[in-house]
């Protein structure tokens, strides 16, 4: 599911300490280059040719609901536009059976021999903790997990993972990998206690342990916000213009991602800040020289990529939902997150329908990505 380019890794983890262990100008959406095929042996059919356009372009789409309920919006997402994950939002005291009635409500309106949905929330304990109540463990905030050892965080995961799977949850967005930057006044990391550390060899040992702890649980991590939240002044959800000007491809933000990754599979979130020294023409979410050739081709990541939501972020907010899909799924991007606002599902899967009923290359990579979800859902 993943690779990293050793070379490259090895190198930035020598240099940095990796243990082994203003609204920029709107890209406009373009046709997308082809993706390299994954190989496929002679004259054995592929499962995906059994998919309509519909069912794949649904399998690239989460959407959110109160963890307290099905919202109708998500209902309707799920039942016309066949969307194959969503997303546990707010805040809920309700506990794991309650939260595993909801996701079992949103399981029930599968046709017979769909795919499974994706169940996400996010889980990363302290002032980001979704789900609580009976049979949830209280998190403590990624800043004291820091203050743990690997292997003490690591058992703390397996545990919190094991909640999660109980409540029929899939996929927990989470652990932070942004590493903590001292010299700057930080909204979205710093101020909520969310980064474990500012060295990138202990922010990458405690994000990995995190992460394999989840997994151990049966639920798959998400290390986000690539290539890195920890330097930014200004908070994505409701700033317009949020430009990064210290993230270098080689600098330790990208080098606490590369450490984490290196330790085992998990997907990953892309940021929605502009990062200067690497793409300054758009945010991270939309750029190819971010998301394919940084994350995909110097990291050598081949598992799912992730947006951060996409349906209400001021950052955003100059383009369309469709082109904000459009644009994701063009830069490298699997599953385009609509979390705060389900509303903008509908237009988002029917841009994205449009671009590949138009574009052979565009199809080519909603294939591309659909493959990758459901291969992660187990179904290829």
């Amino acid at each position: 599911m993943r690779r990293l380019a050793t070379t490259t890794v090895v190198l930035i983890a020598l240099a940095l300490g990796v243990g082994a262990c203003t609204a920029e100008a709107a890209p406009t959406p373009t046709s997308s280059p082809t993706p390299t095929p994954i190989a496929r042996a002679v004259g054995i059919p592929d499962p995906l040719q059994r998919y309509t356009l519909a069912q794949k372009v649904g399998q690239l789409l989460m959407v959110g609901t109160p963890a307290i309920g099905p919202d109708p919006r998500t209902v309707a997402a799920v039942q016309n536009d066949l969307v194959g994950g969503i997303f546990l939002s707010g805040r809920s005291h309700l506990g794991v059976d309650a939260t595993a009635g909801v996701v079992a409500a949103f399981t029930a309106l599968l046709p017979a021999g769909s795919p499974p949905l994706l169940v996400a929330t996010d889980q990363e304990g302290g002032y980001v903790q979704v789900l609580s109540g009976p049979g949830f463990s209280e998190i403590p905030s990624a800043l004291d997990q820091g203050g743990m050892s690997p292997t003490a965080l690591r058992d703390a995961a397996v545990t919190w993972g094991a909640e999660l799977a109980a409540a029929g949850v899939t996929i927990n967005l989470a652990p932070v990998a942004d590493l903590l930057d001292p010299s700057v006044f930080n909204p979205p990391i710093a101020d909520l206690d969310r980064a474990y550390a500012s060295d990138p060899g202990s922010a990458a040992r405690h994000a990995a342990a995190f992460a394999i702890g989840m997994r151990v649980a049966g639920v798959t991590p998400v290390l986000k916000h690539f290539p890195g939240l920890g330097s930014v002044t200004d908070n994505t959800d409701d700033t317009v213009g949020v430009v990064d000007v210290r993230t270098a491809p080689d600098g330790p933000q990208v080098a606490a991602f590369a450490g984490a990754l290196g330790r085992g599979d998990a997907a990953v979130m892309m940021s929605l800040a502009v990062y200067a020294a690497i793409d300054p023409s758009a945010p991270a979410a939309f750029s190819p020289a971010v998301t394919t050739d940084l994350l995909r081709g110097t990291l050598g990541f081949d598992g799912v990529v992730i947006t951060d939501d996409l349906s209400a972020t001021d950052q955003v907010a100059a383009w369309s939902p469709g082109d904000r899909a459009i644009l994701a799924v063009s830069a490298g991007c699997d599953l385009v997150l609509a979390s705060a606002d389900p509303g903008v599902a509908a237009e988002m899967a029917a841009a994205l329908r449009a671009r590949a009923e138009a574009d052979p290359a565009f199809a080519a990579r909603v294939d591309e990505s659909a493959r990758r979800v459901l291969h992660l859902k187990g179904v290829l």
